[in-house]
């Protein structure tokens, strides 16, 4: 099998628009979360939190024609792309994008939302009024993966997720086993999600939500005893994967390699996560990588702040690890990006690697004794010399994920 590498990421969200911008706010120990007006219009509705990006500016070279099929979170997909092939020294008119040695694998919970509205009014109303030739491609689930291969023209394999909160890591997974397998050289593999209210009301209808409308900075509270839910955000990831020898051939500059990677489903309930498969996932992503799991110096947690989730994701954690790994999450940062989140925790997971630093967990004060025995990170980051580092990821309908990087 062949070994798989990193040459580039992109991320965008309410901490920053780059890589860059996200870790430097990292060391700032101050969330994102605000409460907005817009969300207290809604009867029914018990939060007002939620997560933007803010000032984000359309690039220039997005053509009307370019956008006509794109709603945000394609647009989204698209710039975090640019963004890491870019790093990835791969111009986006090479040979090697359209060779079909390059792919796409990308994903979001669903598409965009706006034209859910256009396809309702024709029901309501029978009369096709605002149906376009792009609407149905705006809210398509594979609409970030399609929307990237048009614009990029790849003719490698494209592989979709909508796997709701593991669709960014699912992606990532599925890419590496499409490139170790030697399927594809290289794939854009990541996850986007665009806001909407209507996702703040599927978890706040599942009484999942934070309700500390008045104290946006204080929530949400990853493994807190005293957490009420968690915040939904916004936003993108992309990371560029490439076999080895390929990315030494070109002179590529490797930023780590992915050496584990495991999914699998509980088959149990469609929003309970089940702590003994989310053990195995962990187990068998371990297995994957070949190394003990004393060789792992940290966890990115999927960290929801929902106590269900927490105390799940831990304890399996703690039964795979055997002992109390270092873990924190950043959702305490920009609250729950859905389809973004496993690739832009994926990208931060790296950047913490290759800078020896790690991240806290924000509003952790008290950890909840239901939670398993772990090393949580709190109060301030946390310097450490890892070689492996593990970033993990769970979802509606029992889908857990767990990816393993490696220093390089």
């Amino acid at each position: 099998m062949r070994r798989v590498v990193v040459t580039g990421m992109g991320v965008l969200s309410p901490l920053g628009h780059s890589v860059e911008e996200n870790f430097n706010r990292l060391h700032v120990y101050e969330n994102a979360i605000e409460s907005v007006d817009a969300l207290k219009e809604y009867k029914g509705l018990n939060t007002s939190l939620c997560c933007f990006i803010k000032d984000f500016q359309m690039p220039e070279h997005y053509s009307r024609k370019i956008l006509r099929t794109m709603g945000p979170v394609s647009v989204m997909s698209l710039y975090t792309t640019e963004q890491a092939l870019k790093q990835a020294g791969i111009e986006k008119d090479s040979d090697l994008v359209r060779n079909g040695r390059l792919g796409v694998a990308y994903g979001s919970s669903s598409g965009s939302v706006e034209p859910l509205v256009d396809f309702y009014s024709m029901i309501h109303t029978k009369v096709v009024r605002n149906i376009t030739s792009s609407t149905y491609v705006k809210m398509m689930p594979q609409t970030t993966a399609v929307n990237i291969s048009l614009y990029l023209k790849t003719t490698g394999r494209l592989i979709p997720s909508g796997t709701a909160c593991t669709s960014g890591s699912l992606s990532i997974g599925y890419a590496y086993e499409a490139i170790k397998a030697g399927i594809q050289d290289v794939m854009i593999a990541g996850g986007a999600e665009e806001f909407s209210p209507t996702q703040v009301a599927v978890f706040d209808t599942l009484y999942a939500t934070s309700s500390k409308n008045d104290a946006p900075k204080s929530t949400p509270s990853p493994y807190d005893k005293d957490r009420d839910g968690l915040v939904i955000g916004e936003g993108a990831g992309t990371l560029i994967l490439e076999e080895y020898e390929h990315a030494k051939a070109r002179g590529a500059n490797i930023i780590a390699e992915i050496v584990g990677f495991a999914t699998n489903t509980d088959g149990s309930h469609i929003t309970q996560p089940n702590a003994d498969t989310i053990q195995i996932a962990i187990e068998k992503s371990i297995q994957s990588a070949g190394i003990d799991a004393s060789e792992i110096g940290y966890v990115n947690g999927h960290g929801t702040a929902t106590m269900q989730g927490d105390i799940a994701e831990t304890t399996a954690t703690a039964k795979a690890f055997k002992r109390p790994v270092a873990i924190s999450s950043m959702k305490s940062y920009i609250g729950h990006s859905l389809g973004a989140c496993g690739a832009i925790e994926a990208a931060m997971t790296i950047e913490m690697l290759n800078n020896n630093w790690y991240m806290p967990t924000l509003n952790l004060k008290n950890v909840d004794s239901a939670c398993g025995e772990l090393d949580y990170i709190s109060s301030e980051g946390r310097t450490m010399d890892c070689q492996y580092v593990m970033s993990n990821n769970f979802a509606f309908g029992g889908i857990n994920t767990s990816l393993i990087f490696k220093k390089i």
